[in-house]
């Protein structure tokens, strides 16, 4: 499958790749003038994390021990080791692979529950400013490319990026070098020169991996849950702390 392209208008401990510590300190900004790309996740660095957690650990547990008289407690032990088994591969993400193994329509779900969808706290800004600057803004997803397009109905997130690519169009996930080998084809970009910005920690070690040069991590891509801890990384509560 071709990548799906939209061409539109605290811890101070270095990683093993730097020399450096990676925490962005108290009034610090990344600098700009050394960066021209900026690659950006959508859930839970853009979007609140909110909509997805709310789908997955709460109304689909809902329907599945409705559709087979399960209390949510025995959904939830019938589920995890299911989910678990496939995290890090495509299929984790994707709602015809859910849609099959459930028999939900996941899709559906998401529509019903769309007005959910959110932006994070400064994220709108963040790109406005970031455009603002002359670097090119793009999206890199793992996103399924159906809940993409119902995000981009409720926010219109894809008016404020230059690009989008999601891992189902390059057929590897983000924590895959796979994925990293096939963005570097579609988006020529020099990592040396690229930020890259996702609340997971598995995505972020490969962004590393695959040479990023300023990665940071959100430590509240959830705004209904406790932040997150990325002590390896440089971490920022969200986008809006890189300005």
């Amino acid at each position: 499958m071709m990548a799906m392209q939209m061409q539109i208008g605290e811890g101070r401990r270095a990683h093993r790749r730097y020399d450096r510590p990676m925490a962005l300190l108290p009034g610090q900004s990344p600098r700009w003038d050394e960066i021209d790309t900026v690659l950006l996740d959508l859930d839970g660095t853009l979007l609140d994390l909110a909509f997805d957690n709310y789908i997955w650990l709460a109304r689909v547990a809902e329907i599945y021990a409705e559709n087979h008289g399960l209390s949510l407690a025995e959904t939830h032990a019938e589920l995890a080791p299911r989910f678990k088994r496939v995290q890090g591969t495509l299929d984790w993400y994707s709602i015809d692979y859910w849609s099959a193994q459930l028999g939900i329509d996941i899709e559906r779900v998401h529509r019903e529950e769309s007005h959910r969808v959110a932006w994070l706290p400064g994220a709108r800004g963040f790109l406005e400013q970031v455009r603002e600057r002359g670097k090119r803004l793009v999206l890199m997803t793992n996103s399924h490319p159906v809940i993409l397009g119902i995000k981009e109905e409720r926010t219109r997130v894809l008016s404020y990026l230059d690009a989008a690519y999601t891992s189902h169009g390059f057929g590897a996930p983000k924590e895959d070098q796979r994925f990293w080998v096939a963005a570097r084809r579609a988006e020529p970009f020099d990592p040396a020169r690229t930020m890259f910005v996702d609340d997971s920690k598995a995505v972020l070690h490969a962004a590393i991996e695959a040479g990023m040069r300023w990665v940071y991590g959100v430590k509240r891509p959830d705004t209904s849950r406790e932040p997150h801890h990325h002590e390896e990384f440089a971490a920022i509560d969200g986008v809006a702390d890189l300005l």
